[in-house]
């Protein structure tokens, strides 16, 4: 039997790695680093303090390393200025997204080769670059050499070295001492190259910008009213279709496949499938309804908690009607799973919003012109 202790730091590692990626929009840089440490050290800890099997928490951590890497995507929703960046990062993202989909349904470790996580590390360096400078002196050459540095010197090696040569760093270095000379000089040349691509930028600006910047937008506000989108459609089925949903839909579905691969939830790709459209259209509708009678979120805790009560009473009723026809749900990874769409789902809608208003401030992205006075805002 597990004793009180193993469970404590399960549970408190678990809501460390569910709680901190949350602090990514607001602290990029130091966000995202304490989740990749934490990601790191999570084994070590249950092997070091605790008794606990890890067979069952393997699943758990890949999905949460999947939870973070999307929540880390939606703040560049809200932050990023450079637009060239924000696009170059969108298909970074949706192209790991989709390699991490294939290679849960095929198991071919080679899709992790193909399709590197280079979105990680661009979004690293670009809040690196923020820190000291003014992001948008990045040029689309500056951009895309950084991309194909990180991809080519940083991604694929680590990529082979973890998903196909399967070898392990702590027992390499282990096995002889001055292999990690060899990183040492590594960490040396990728740092020269970080010069190179930067040399020529003004000077940096004094001390160190942690904080995110982003143009304040209230959402509580009259004007938010103004923006389209599907908090705001007069009418459901005119304005269902567009490029907010599809993209929704793309981010929704991929996250749902993975989650369903590493979290069995006793269903197929079809039920899944019907599953989350069904949710997603739930979400936008019930959204655009409270909109549509002047309810405003004013804060994105009280958006997350309504919606995580509508889909938690979705669920329950479709585990209770399932088992009037002899079917049934794995109940406890379904509403894990559930509660992680859902923060993406909120997060996107909040965020999506921002960045209509900071790329676009005097038409919304479908072409329908805003008040005039909104220019000056």
């Amino acid at each position: 039997m597990q004793n009180t202790s193993d469970i404590l730091i399960f549970w408190a590692v678990v809501m460390a790695r569910f709680f901190v990626p949350l602090s990514i929009p607001k602290y990029p840089l130091p966000g995202i680093i304490a989740s990749l440490l934490l990601d790191a050290v999570d084994q070590t800890i249950f092997q070091l303090f605790t008794d606990l099997p890890l067979e069952g928490y393997q699943a758990y951590d890949k999905a949460l390393d999947v939870y973070y890497l999307a929540i880390t995507y939606l703040s560049t929703l809200r932050n990023w200025s450079n637009d060239f960046a924000f696009r170059l990062s969108r298909f970074l993202f949706y192209y790991r997204l989709a390699g991490v989909a294939i290679f849960e349904l095929t198991e071919l470790r080679e899709m992790l080769l193909i399709f590197p996580n280079a979105f990680e590390y661009f979004f690293i360096f670009y809040e690196a670059v923020r820190m000291k400078w003014n992001p948008e002196l990045l040029t689309r050459e500056k951009l895309l050499i950084s991309t194909v540095l990180i991809w080519v010197f940083v991604k694929l090696p680590q990529e082979y070295w973890i998903h196909i040569a399967k070898m392990d760093t702590t027992d390499w270095i282990g096995e002889n001492p001055l292999n990690s000379l060899f990183l040492v000089g590594w960490a040396a040349i990728l740092t020269g190259m970080a010069w190179w691509l930067l040399r020529d930028l003004p000077s940096m600006k004094p001390g160190f910008s942690i904080t995110a910047h982003h143009a304040e937008f209230k959402f509580d506000s009259p004007l938010a009213s103004h923006i389209k989108d599907n908090y705001t459609s007069e009418r459901f089925f005119d304005d269902f279709i567009h490029h907010e949903l599809i993209e929704k839909i793309v981010l929704i579905s991929l996250l749902s496949i993975i989650f369903a691969q590493i979290l069995p939830v006793r269903a197929n790709n079809v039920q899944i499938a019907i599953g989350v459209s069904l949710l997603i259209a739930i979400n936008t509708e019930l959204s655009q309804w409270l909109a549509r009678r002047g309810t405003q979120w004013k804060s994105i805790i009280q958006e997350f908690i309504v919606m995580s009560i509508v889909n938690f009473s979705l669920v329950l009723l479709f585990d209770f009607l399932l088992a009037r026809y002899q079917g049934s749900i794995n109940l406890l990874n379904t509403l894990f799973f559930v509660l992680l769409l859902t923060l993406n789902i909120t997060l996107y809608d909040r965020y999506r919003r921002v960045y209509i208003w900071n790329h676009d401030p005097v038409t919304d992205f479908i072409g329908s012109e805003k008040p005039v006075e909104l220019k000056t805002e």
